[in-house]
């Protein structure tokens, strides 16, 4: 098992950019790439869907504004996108167009470029399960599970439709929050748009759009027969060449693997990287494979289902209905950035993964990629929390240790006589484990200087003893060992104290549940309502703004926002 590109490409290491550049981190690479991104032009027809799909979201000037600037030419996109979970889904997908927002500002600011923040909707994935539940922090601070009722039909997102049960989440949401005008400012957006008969997309779009009126952010739908007319050239050339395509994502597979990374989306053998829609657009969504059929023409085949389909009447289709088509996670980036003037992407870890994967495919489509621009990472720690935090001798970044490791390292209160497991360990650095030291050094430097004994088998009364030779591996497992040991029992003593200690235990309990629930960061475990509902929506995105303002919005460590 190799380890996450992510890692290193936010550390800023080699062995990264040889598989993307990091410009992002230069301010003068960025000037160029704005440059570069703002002599492309939006064709008439996605021009046309933008203005649409943006008439059918509440009113903003600002993102009138910057339709006309694509319109008018000159102007560079910062794209970033999500699949559009329920209630705005994770807080990451906040925090996407937030940095969005800013990136965008940021290199407008440095290159003299009009640049737009633009959030694309994955709509055309068909993993209903990933999107349709969402968590928050109810009054008590446990998390609250609300999900829509789902099934396993393969129809793309975009065809989804809120049930009746939609009303029930809200009632449950409402209950869950803190009663207050931060809770009512929220709920009166998601009921304004989450109602019953609405499209999953739309209430998402919706809700994005209204938060983000100020600051412009352009929502943009990808499934749309005339976007897909504009993919369709990409589609075909995947198709056609899906044997060369798998071949160099499996030699680029290979280089990942040699520098020790891994390949965060598998090379499916005889795959290609669109996906078919069976019978209409609207129908279930299938991966397809190259075969040869009995008579050894080259058809397709639909992963997971009988149908097959010859390699002719799949181009046939394409042609006459393309929206029947669509992207993989691999071909997604490449369609953006055939579609769009795109400077900047802003990606989340799991898509900088995919991204080291995507040099071959620009290459091969002869797309300039973008700069690619890891979204900025919050930790928001109110109050209460900081509260708890101090009087464990905590910091919030101390919770990204496993919940173990943290009971072992706080103070536990103690029956009378019980010593402090923080002074045992102390005893055992400073006392214990040098004797054990000494006494190994003390062995180990005699062991050349005596003569070895002789073995006696004849006298089966005395003990066998072992070559002195032999003491020097005995001397290292007996420094490991009895530093083990001790840390164990000294760690076992320590957690039964914690276990004791109620008051304690509760305080890191909390700490856990607000920052690292299930070892998971709060920004990928609760939804958008959970933060937003307590500080209010403007109140929060404004926070989220002034820190990437005050930071800047190319910072890759965890900026921490005290609520």
């Amino acid at each position: 098992m190799g380890r996450a590109f992510s890692h290193s490409y936010l550390a800023g290491e080699p062995a990264a950019h040889a598989f993307f550049a990091p410009g992002f981190r230069d301010p003068v690479a960025r000037a160029a790439a704005a440059h570069r991104a703002a002599e492309r032009r939006l064709a008439p027809e996605l021009l046309q869907v933008l203005a649409e799909q943006q008439a059918h979201l509440p009113a903003s000037d600002a993102s009138a504004a910057h339709l006309s600037a694509l319109a008018a030419g000159g102007t560079a996109v910062v794209a970033t996108g999500q699949q559009v979970g329920l209630f705005l889904g994770p807080l990451y997908a906040f925090y996407k167009a937030a940095s969005a927002v800013a990136v965008a500002r940021a290199i407008e600011a440095e290159s003299g470029v009009r640049c737009v923040p633009l959030f694309w909707l994955q709509t055309e994935d068909h993993d209903f399960a990933e999107i349709a539940g969402c968590r928050v922090a109810g009054r008590d601070g446990e998390p609250v599970q609300l999900a829509l009722d789902g099934d396993s039909r393969r129809i793309s997102v975009a065809q989804r439709k809120l049930g009746a049960e939609v009303t029930g989440l809200l009632d449950r949401l409402a209950e869950a929050l803190e009663p207050g005008p931060a809770a009512d400012e929220v709920l009166a957006v998601l009921r304004a748009h989450y109602q019953p008969g609405q499209g999953m997309a739309a209430a998402f779009a919706s809700v994005m759009a209204s938060v983000f009126a100020d600051e412009g952010l352009l929502i943009f739908d990808p499934r749309d027969a005339r976007v897909a007319a504009l993919a369709a050239p990409i589609y075909r050339t995947a198709l056609t060449d899906a044997d060369a395509i798998e071949q160099s994502l499996r030699e680029r597979q290979t280089a990942l693997e040699a520098a020790g990374f891994d390949a965060q989306v598998a090379v499916r053998e005889r795959g290609a990287l669109v996906f078919f829609h069976q019978g209409s657009a609207a129908g279930p969504r299938f991966r397809i494979q190259r075969y040869r059929d009995g008579r050894g023409w080259p058809a397709w085949a639909l992963a997971g289902h009988p149908e097959t389909i010859s390699d002719d009447d799949l181009l046939a289709i394409l042609a006459r209905d393309p929206l029947r088509f669509s992207t993989s996670a691999l071909l997604r980036p490449v369609v953006q950035d055939a579609l769009l003037p795109t400077v900047a992407y802003v990606g989340g870890p799991g898509e900088i993964n995919y991204f080291a994967q995507l040099g071959p495919l620009y290459q091969h489509f002869g797309i300039a990629p973008p700069l690619l621009v890891p979204r900025t990472r919050f930790r928001c720690v109110d109050v209460r929390t900081r509260r708890r935090l101090g009087q464990l001798g905590l910091n919030a970044a101390d919770l990204s240790a496993p919940e173990e490791d943290l009971r072992a390292r706080l103070t536990w209160s103690r029956p009378p006589g019980c010593p402090d497991p923080n002074q045992l360990r102390a005893m055992v650095a400073t006392q214990i484990l040098p004797v054990v030291e000494s006494i190994a050094d003390a062995v180990v430097a005699c062991d050349s200087s005596l003569p070895q004994l002789p073995s006696l088998p004849n006298l089966p009364n005395l003990p066998n003893l072992p070559n002195l030779p032999n003491l020097q591996r005995l001397a290292q497992r007996t420094r490991a060992g009895v530093a083990y040991r001790l840390e164990r029992l000294i760690d076992r003593f320590a957690n039964a104290l914690a276990e004791r200690d109620q008051t304690t235990q509760r305080r890191l309990h909390r700490v856990v549940l607000a920052l690292q629930p299930d070892g998971v960061p709060q920004e990928r475990f609760y939804a958008w309502p959970s933060l937003a509902g307590r500080l209010g929506s403007d109140a929060f995105k404004r926070l989220v703004l002034g820190k990437l303002a005050s930071a800047g919005p190319f910072v890759t460590e965890v900026q921490e926002l005290q609520a």
